[in-house]
């Protein structure tokens, strides 16, 4: 009966390696998302200001013009384009943050952290799971072995410490 628990035991500490080493992957993923989805906002970003100069005006200026136009479509446009360029810096520094993490695991806290919702569902919705060859991955691996083995050696002993303190019944005559 023990060999069957141990074996469970590293069978469980194994699932929960390879499920744990996915983290640095879905940080990648995200990463890769995150850097389109600042790319596309800087491009239209840019082609606000262009348009803000050939006009005689600043970003801001441009915006705020946009957001007071009685035309509703128009002031519509203003608050978006405000939310892209609250949006942007929101995206950049956390893109920052990405690209300065250099500990074990440190993207992925990263992305724990502070994650834009929008690219994170999108990264899990598209999700691709990889086989981990990074040290993040292999940390990331051992730490998810380590916890699930771990967990479940303590649950398992706790049980037989429990199982073995119970008064066993007398035999009963008849």
């Amino acid at each position: 009966m023990f060999g069957i628990l141990r074996t469970l035991g590293l069978a469980l500490g194994l699932l929960g390696g390879a499920i744990a080493a996915q983290a640095p992957e879905f940080a990648q993923q995200y990463a890769q998302r995150l850097g389109g989805a600042v790319d596309e906002l800087r491009r239209q970003i840019a082609t606000l200001e262009s348009d803000a100069r050939a006009n005689g005006t600043t970003r801001d200026g441009a915006v705020e013009r946009l957001r007071s136009n009685p035309d509703g479509l128009v002031a519509r446009r203003g608050e978006a384009a405000q939310a892209d360029i609250a949006r942007l810096a929101r995206l950049s520094e956390q893109q920052q943050a990405l690209t300065e993490a250099v500990s074990p695991l440190g993207r992925t806290v990263a992305v724990i952290r502070n994650p834009d919702l929008d690219i994170a569902q999108a990264t899990m919705r598209d999700y691709q799971p990889a086989v981990p060859t990074t040290a993040d991955g292999l940390t990331a691996g051992l730490v998810g072995f380590l916890a699930a083995w771990g967990g479940w050696r303590v649950l398992s002993d706790l049980g037989r410490r429990t199982a073995r303190r119970r008064p066993k019944a007398p035999p009963t005559t008849a």
